[in-house]
């Protein structure tokens, strides 16, 4: 079984981030790592393979300046090899374009059986690129998975929901995005570290997958600080100040 995974470098939330002059996310100099939330679907993705008996997990992520720092934790972590799309041409690139390069990536990565991503990343709360990406590749896409199995030819969920989840399966090859929590994520060993260092990394260009006349898609007009946040209302307490809750709670619809 190879299974691809879908994995963002994104700037150490820890350092203060900068803009550029563009209103974008100043990457240059940047220390770049491995997003949290795509560390649940490289764990799920080594499991697999493993309970599988055969097979690799790929990983392939999309960086300005063949950024590699966060490719090389989920390489440490046991993935085989990974594909990095580095193009200027992509700068400021939307979701959907994202998605378009994506597939393309996974594409190239030859007799892919499945494809995890986490349901969306830290730094840009979309959501859609998963199900982008499977529409794209002709894919069944199941999201917000809890529990993943692999048996038959086929890929069953526990789907999360507000009350529970469901059980959803389909065909593969399929798209799969993951919840934090499936899975445990493994820590690098030392030995993990080090053979990371020489693993393939295949760095291609939008060129090299066959968008030759691809955009970026979206701009950024402004940005502007958030408001402050406005002081709460206070209520002292003569012996009715209950009436005054319950008031604010019916206002609300709480009650």
């Amino acid at each position: 079984m190879n299974v691809v995974v879908c994995v963002k470098q994104i700037p150490d939330p820890a350092v203060p981030g900068e803009l550029t002059s563009d209103n974008r996310l100043k990457r240059d100099g940047a220390k770049a790592i491995l997003d949290e939330s795509d560390s649940y679907g490289v764990e799920m993705a080594l499991q697999l393979v493993d309970k599988a008996g055969s097979g690799e997990v790929i990983l392939v992520s999309m960086a300005p300046n063949g950024e590699v720092s966060g490719l090389r934790q989920a390489l440490a972590m046991g993935a085989a090899r990974a594909i990095l799309i580095s193009d200027d041409a992509l700068a400021g690139a939307d979701a959907l374009t994202t998605s378009k390069v994506i597939a393309k990536a996974v594409e190239r990565a030859g007799g892919v059986d499945l494809v995890l991503a986490a349901t969306e990343s830290s730094d840009g709360y979309t959501g859609t690129v998963p199900a982008q990406v499977a529409e794209l590749l002709g894919w069944p896409s199941l999201t917000f998975a809890k529990h993943v199995e692999i048996a038959d030819g086929k890929v069953t969920i526990q789907r999360q929901t507000e009350n529970g989840y469901d059980v959803v399966a389909a065909s593969l090859p399929a798209v799969v995005s993951v919840t934090a929590g499936v899975v445990e994520p493994r820590y690098p060993s030392f030995k993990g570290i080090m053979a990371a260092k020489s693993k393939p990394l295949d760095q291609v260009t939008a060129a090299d997958l066959g968008l030759n006349s691809i955009s970026a898609g979206q701009s950024i007009v402004s940005v502007d600080a958030a408001p402050a946040r406005q002081a709460g209302e206070k209520v002292e307490d003569d012996g009715t100040a209950f009436e005054r809750i319950v008031t604010y709670l019916e206002e609300l619809k709480v009650i």
